[in-house]
C-alpha cells in the first residue's frame, strides 16, 4: 500500500515539472533555429536608407537666446552653490567649467581650505539674467550674461565663527559671466569661460 503512494508522488511531481516547463516555454518562447542571412530584398532596403544626422543650429536668434538663458540660469545656480558649499570642492559643476576657470576656482577653494574656512550658502534665486553681448569667433560663440541674484551666505572658520557675510541677511550679487560653445559641435552644452566681476 505504501508503494502506491510513492508512485503517485512521482507522477504528481512529474506533472508539476511538466506544467512549469510548458509555462516557461510559453512565456520565454523557443528558439526557431533560423540564423541565416537576411533576405536579399531586406539588404537592398537597408542600403537605400540613409541615416539622418541631426545638425545643430548655428543661429543665435531670439528662440535660441531664450533657451540659452534658461540653461544659463540653471548653470549659474549650480556653479555658485557648488563653489560656495562647505566641502571646498568643485563637484557638480565641473562639466560646466572651462579648464582655466576650473583651475582658478580650485585655487580659490584651496586657499579657503588652507585658511581653515568654509562657506555656507542658501541660494534664493536669480532675479534677472540678460545677454549683454554675443560674439562669434570662428566656430566659437561667446555670450556675455549679466546676472542679478539673491543669496544668503557667510564664511566661517573651523570654530564656526563668522569671518564674513551674515547667515540671516539676504544679499544681492551682481555677476557678469561669459559662456562659450562650439556651434559646429553636436554637443549642445555651454561652458563658463570667464567671470568679469
Amino acid at each position: 500500500m505504501s508503494y502506491s503512494f510513492e508512485y503517485i508522488d512521482i507522477i504528481l511531481l512529474a506533472m508539476i515539472a511538466g506544467f512549469i516547463f510548458l509555462r516557461l516555454r510559453g512565456i520565454l518562447g523557443k528558439r526557431s533555429g533560423f540564423e541565416g542571412k537576411a533576405p536579399p530584398q531586406f539588404s537592398e532596403v537597408l542600403k537605400k536608407v540613409k541615416p539622418e544626422i541631426k545638425k545643430t543650429s548655428t543661429k543665435f536668434d531670439d528662440i535660441a537666446q531664450k533657451e540659452f538663458l534658461k540653461g544659463a540660469k540653471i548653470a549659474y545656480e549650480t556653479i555658485i552653490t557648488d563653489f560656495s558649499d562647505n566641502d571646498n570642492k568643485i563637484t557638480k559643476s565641473r562639466p560646466l567649467l572651462d579648464d582655466e576657470i576650473y583651475k582658478k576656482f580650485n585655487e580659490a577653494l584651496k586657499q579657503r581650505s588652507d585658511s581653515g574656512y568654509f562657506a555656507e550658502i542658501t541660494f534664493i534665486g536669480v532675479n534677472s539674467a540678460k545677454i549683454k553681448e554675443h560674439k562669434k569667433i570662428g566656430d566659437m560663440l561667446n555670450v556675455t550674461v549679466d546676472f542679478i541674484a539673491e543669496v544668503i551666505t557667510c564664511i566661517r572658520d573651523n570654530e564656526k565663527k563668522i569671518i564674513s557675510g551674515d547667515p540671516e541677511k539676504i544679499k544681492k550679487i551682481y555677476d557678469t559671466w561669459v559662456f562659450s560653445r562650439n556651434m559646429t559641435s553636436v554637443n549642445p552644452n555651454w561652458k563658463l569661460v570667464n567671470t568679469l566681476t
